[in-house]
This record gives C-alpha cells, structure tokens and sequence, in this order.
C-alpha cells in the first residue's frame, strides 16, 4: 500500500506542470493545473496540486521544472498489424489507375500477397521492418502498443511473427501486447475448405501459442468476407479454453452479429464497428467492452458509413482509438493523425479522443489497472508536451509537441 504522506522512495519529482490525469477525462482531461507528480520504482507514488505537496529532500529526489507544459499519460496504440513482409504500395497505386480489388487479387494482390511477402521474410527481417514503425510510434509519444499476428495463416509462420513481437518487447522500451489473429483471413491453401483451417486455429494453433505464452489475446475477423459467427464462436471458445481473452473484427463492413457473439465470450473489446446497431451496443455496455474506431482505415478506404457515435454514447460504452497500423488499409503509423481523424471524420470531442489513446485504450487491452492514467499506483508512462491545452493535440497534425517520454519512469525519448 502507497504510503502518501513520505517522500523518502521518490526518485523524479515533475514540478509547475499541467496534467491531464484522463481520471475523469468525460469533459476536462482531469485536468490538474499547477500541478505536481513524484515516481519512484518505476510507479506514480504521489499526484497532486503543487501547493499540496509533502515536505521532499531536493538533494535526494531529480526536480524537472515544467513552466507551464503539460503532462499526459504515455499514449496506447490499441490495434496495429505492424509486422509483415514488403508492402502494398504498387496495389494502392493499380487502384487510383482503376483496377478494382477482385481485379488486384486476382493479379496476387490484396491480403495474401503480404503473407506470401510474410512467408518468405526471416525473422530478423520483420523485426527490422516493424521496428522502424515501432519507433515512429514512440517518438509521438507511444509507451504501449498492440500487435497483432495475422500475416502468417499457418503455425510456423504465426509463430515466427509472434516471436518477431517477443523481440520487440524484449528489445524496446515500450510495452507490447500481443494478440493471435491466425483468423485473419482464409490462407490459399485452405480456400475452399475455410472450416478446416477453423479447426486448425482452434485446435492446433491456439492451443500450442497459449503454451509458449506467445499472446495475451485471440482476435477474429468476423465478416462476411472473413470468417462467419460459426466459425468465429469455434476460435473463441478454444481461447477461453486455453487462459487467452478474446477481441474481435466486427461490423467493418456489414452486420452478421459478431460483437454480439464476442460478448458472450467476455470479449475486451470490438473494433472498426462501422455497422454494429443497438443491440450489439447493448451487448457491449452489458459486458463492458471497449469500442475501438479505426479512422486510418476508415480515410484510407474511403468509407462512407460512419460508427454509431451518439449511440456509444448513451449508452456509456467507452471509446478508443488506434491507428490499425497495417499494409493494405491503413499504412499509417501516426497517434497522433489519429487524434485529429477521429475528431474531424468521426465528430469526437479532443478529450473523447485523448481519452481513446490512453484511459479507454488501455481498457481494450485489459491494462487498466496499471496504465493509461495519471494515478497514484500506476506505471510511470509520461508524456511531456510543448503545449498551452490538450486540445493542441488533436488539432494540429504535422508537428509534434512531444518535448520528453517516460515508460516505467525511465526516460525513453
């Protein structure tokens, strides 16, 4: 138990900053305003008002002086897909000459040419490649991420992608939470037998990637184009079965009831969601889930239908945003674009926003205990920035304001 009366564990104490807490970020940030944070042990040990702070020896505790900046909690990018092979960009440009995605795929195209590009990559090149994206991510101020497998479509190569991921969290100082998404799409091999690769997802991926400890989380694309509910149920209980939690891709581009189906699993959230309708939302408040908005793949893609924002809403269900950091449809690598997207594309309020890259994000990954805000007994992941108010954050884009970045309260940028 935090003792909040003694300065004697403190090591870094931040002084004359403004914080945005995200501890009641409905309508101000939790804004603290002149205020003060000590850590020490790689944890907030004591969060306040500067004119409430306990007596501290200055020659044994680091004081940075803040002038007026501002302090966020380290930000969470929730839903990436930053580890393949090569990338898609001649496909992007096919599809501004004319060429139809049926077409592109039938040339090699689309989704599998990037497993096929996965494949044939070595270990060390993914690493190489995804690194670069991981690290444009923490230079905007980044301390935890999601990855996702996916471009494998087999155990070997599922694996060899979940293992690229283990490097980066070995190797980097961010925080990395890893999701299995063998259920990304159906691999050529199995093309006119997709319940048989269910069964081996179920059966003989998942069951041997819970035992290497290899993700935390099972992810599905749940879609007419992707898997249906019967197969996705198949995943979810051989998730459950084996100690993973379970996320979904769900109501991207139809609604065939999968957020509903991934309640019933205690599903931590449901993600791009551009069609879910009330009784999904319903599901989702009952259970707690997180809705996390994809406004990347929603620009990149040019989408019309936007997700039931207003609904969210009412109906309490927290919101978080990420980048969907992937090749085909959303090769973008920016939190901070995000922000500014999700405001102008999606109509949320900057708070809403800020509160998707921290509080709300570190919910949809089940990390809500230990990051996403600024709080006594919390990781020390900060966020210093250069600017008058929050709301700088999502309304300009192409200058980044980060002056300084803390994970576990080590500085990393």
């Amino acid at each position: 138990m935090l003792n909040h009366m003694t300065s004697d564990n403190w090591e870094i104490l931040f002084i004359d900053f403004n914080l945005a807490t995200m501890t009641n970020s409905s309508s101000n940030y939790g804004e603290i305003l002149g205020g003060a944070i000590a850590i020490g042990s790689g944890k907030i040990l004591w969060i306040g008002k500067k004119g409430n702070l306990p007596n501290y020896n200055p020659d044994k505790v680091k004081v940075v002086h803040g002038n007026g900046q501002w302090i966020t909690p380290g930000l969470i990018d929730c839903h990436t897909h930053i580890i393949y092979g090569s990338n898609r960009a001649k496909e992007f440009e096919m599809r501004l000459k004319g060429k139809s995605y049926q077409e592109i795929a039938g040339a090699g195209g689309g989704i599998i040419s990037t497993v096929e590009a996965t494949r044939k990559a070595s270990q060390d090149e993914l690493y190489e490649g995804a690194l670069k994206r991981l690290n444009t991510l923490k230079n905007e101020g980044v301390t935890t991420i999601e990855i996702k497998s996916g471009y494998g479509l087999d155990l070997e190569n599922e694996i060899k992608i979940l293992n690229v991921a283990k490097m980066l969290d070995k190797n980097s100082p961010l925080s990395i939470h890893k999701t299995f998404l063998g259920a990304h799409t159906v691999p050529p091999e199995y093309k006119n037998n997709p319940d048989d690769y269910i069964r081996i997802v179920s059966e003989e991926m998942i069951p041997k990637i819970a035992k290497l400890k290899l993700a935390e989380t099972v992810d599905v694309f749940c879609e007419n184009i992707g898997f249906n509910i019967q197969q996705t149920e198949k995943v979810f209980k051989a998730a459950v079965k084996n100690d993973l939690k379970v996320r979904i891709h769900a109501e991207q581009l139809s609604n065939i009831g999968g957020t509903k189906i991934a309640a019933q699993y205690n599903a931590l959230s449901s993600d791009h969601i551009e069609f879910i309708d009330e009784e999904g939302i319903n599901a989702m408040t009952e259970k707690g889930m997180v809705a996390v908005l994809l406004p990347g793949a929603y620009y990149f893609l040019r989408e019309t239908k936007t997700p039931p924002i207003e609904l969210l809403r009412n109906n309490n269900v927290s919101i978080a945003i990420a980048t969907d950091s992937n090749p085909g449809t959303s090769p973008i690598n920016s939190i901070l674009l995000m922000l500014n997207m999700a405001c102008t594309l999606f109509k949320l309020t900057p708070t809403e926003a800020l509160a998707g890259i921290t509080c709300n994000a570190a919910k949809a990954l089940g990390i809500e205990n230990t990051t996403g805000k600024l709080e006594e007994g919390l990781n020390a992941d900060i966020a210093n920035w250069d600017i008058e108010h929050p709301s700088e954050l999502s309304y300009q884009f192409g200058v980044n304001y980060l002056l300084s970045l803390y994970k576990e309260g080590e500085l990393i940028t």
